[in-house]
């Protein structure tokens, strides 16, 4: 089996740096199913700023896991009259 085919099937067989890199970027459409929320949304916060982080890398939009989960993770709220955290 060729190393990266078993870097995605085994997390702990990582070889070299590259192989931890791609398996967190996620595609457009992976991130707005990984956060629950349309292409079109992640599309609008691009353009008017207050999404997630992303990688834009030629033509295609990649975005981090971990920057999504910092994302989530600044967006909770303990009731609905919370503003937003600065």
């Amino acid at each position: 089996m060729k190393n990266s085919l078993r870097s995605k099937l085994d997390p702990n067989a990582f070889t070299g740096q590259m192989d931890v890199v791609i398996l967190r970027l996620l595609t457009e459409s992976e991130a707005a199913a990984r956060l629950r929320v349309s292409r079109s949304f992640l599309a609008k916060k691009r353009c008017t700023g207050g999404g997630p982080r992303f990688c834009k890398i030629g033509r295609r939009v990649l975005y981090d896991i971990a920057d999504l989960d910092a994302y989530a993770e600044q967006a909770k709220r303990r009731s609905t009259s919370d503003s937003a955290a600065p």
